[in-house]
């Protein structure tokens, strides 16, 4: 079998490997990107129908080119974005090659670089940038059994509410995509449970800025994360819009929210007491950042409208002062379960020695324990924005950057030495 040789195999289409080609290509590097699918596929088949981005056009973007035919406050359907990705590859020349699937990465023996197996051959490359992202396989908990009747799918894989069976519906989780697709069920006339777990609560808007504004002055999207930092959902969205997540009115509204899921058994689901003390965290992160802001607008004098009425948090609701700690399936109608429950890693594709025992890289700002290996798109890889758009770029240039350090040492031949006298 012909063996293809590249200098830097970066695998993955999605924003991280274009964004690494934008900036191999602009320092005259020879690279190729491999992608199963189509570029930015995760986009267009694991989102569901009504997905807009979280952040505003002006925001969510590369540095090299603006969302055509949107607002610079708009947020941008799935689809379009999608779009961009795709149009932005193009802009810049990107050498991507579709419908590859990688197998297998392992290190050469006794020379520098990797051997990469694919479904279209071999390649010999000097580096490997993986650029799959942190979101491959989705969680799904084994605390309800299968049963008949009952439908239980992932956020990955709902569409929109004509899509799942009659019946009320159980939400599990209150990250972004949690929240917004109870919110679409409830919209669409759904009886909905939601179970709330930890989650930050930042406002959509605040005194007439974006919060993705506020974090960039604040300098909170620079933020690195400590080693032992759990994940915490953000409960943010940019439907209808873009609105603050209020559990509270979505209550009001007719949802009923509970604790953290804990156990199933015999039909009878049990939730944890932490209803009320979830939501109380997610005021003070929301209240927290308010008050941030506020601190910012008076010490630089800006003319922004003051805004009292956002800090008034609204009386808890009767499923959160009364909460319900058991729920029977079937008496509360419920025939589905949509498990917003994140997703776990898949590097079994990689041979190489640079996991952690939980099977998560061990990488500095996306630099591996592996010579010679780099990922791209984690999130928190190096701050707090890695995982957007614009956060993945500033990713890349740094990995493109320490990949031609390394391609300098590697080309010093060393010193003549001197000729011996006989």
């Amino acid at each position: 079998m012909v063996t293809e040789h590249i200098d830097v195999l970066v695998i993955g289409a999605g924003q991280a490997g274009i964004a690494m080609s934008e900036h191999l290509g602009r320092n005259g590097i020879s690279y190729l990107v491999l992608e199963r699918n189509r570029i930015a596929e995760r986009w267009r088949s694991c989102r569901w129908d009504s997905l807009v981005a979280n952040g505003p056009a002006w925001h969510d973007r590369f540095p090299g080119m603006e969302f055509s035919g949107h607002g610079p406050d708009s947020f941008v359907p799935k689809e379009e974005v999608a779009d961009y990705l795709k149009a932005y590859a193009e802009k810049i020349g990107a050498n991507i090659r579709c419908g590859v699937t990688v197998r297998h990465v392992q290190r050469n023996q006794g020379r520098p670089g990797f051997k990469v197996e694919t479904s279209n051959g071999l390649f010999d490359a000097e580096y490997v940038v993986v650029a799959t992202g942190a979101f491959q396989n989705p969680v799904i908990p084994t605390l309800v059994p299968e049963t008949e009747g009952l439908t239980q799918l992932h956020s990955n894989a709902y569409r929109n509410p004509a899509q799942l069976p009659e019946g009320a519906v159980l939400v599990v989780g209150s990250g972004s995509s949690g929240v917004q697709i109870a919110d679409e069920l409830l919209r669409a006339g759904r009886r909905v449970y939601l179970s709330v777990g930890p989650h930050d609560r930042p406002p959509r808007r605040y005194r007439g800025r974006d919060f993705c504004w506020w974090l960039g002055v604040l300098n909170k999207w620079d933020a690195e994360a400590p080693p032992t930092t759990d994940h915490v959902t953000i409960a943010v969205s940019g439907a209808n819009g873009g609105e603050t997540i209020d559990f509270r009115r979505l209550a009001a509204q007719g949802m009923t929210l509970l604790g953290r899921t804990e156990a199933c058994q015999d039909g009878m689901l049990s939730f944890a007491s932490d209803l009320a003390s979830n939501l109380a965290k997610g005021d003070r992160n929301y209240l927290s950042l308010l008050e941030e802001a506020d601190a910012y607008v008076v010490r630089n004098g800006l003319d922004l409208p003051e805004e009292p009425e956002a800090k008034i948090i609204p009386p808890d609701p009767e499923c959160v002062t009364t909460p319900i700690r058991a729920l029977n399936l079937k008496e509360a109608g419920i025939s589905t379960i949509i498990w917003a429950t994140g997703f776990v890693s898949d590097y079994n594709w990689l041979k190489l020695d640079c996991f952690n025992e939980n099977g998560t890289p061990k990488h500095q700002r996306g630099v591996s324990a592996e010579p010679g290996l780099y990922f791209l798109g984690l999130p928190w890889q190096s701050r707090r924005g890695s995982s957007f758009i614009w956060g993945v770029w500033h990713d890349a240039k740094f990995i493109a950057d320490h990949i031609i350090k390394q391609r300098g040492y590697l080309a010093y031949q060393g010193m003549a030495l001197p000729e011996m006298a006989d």
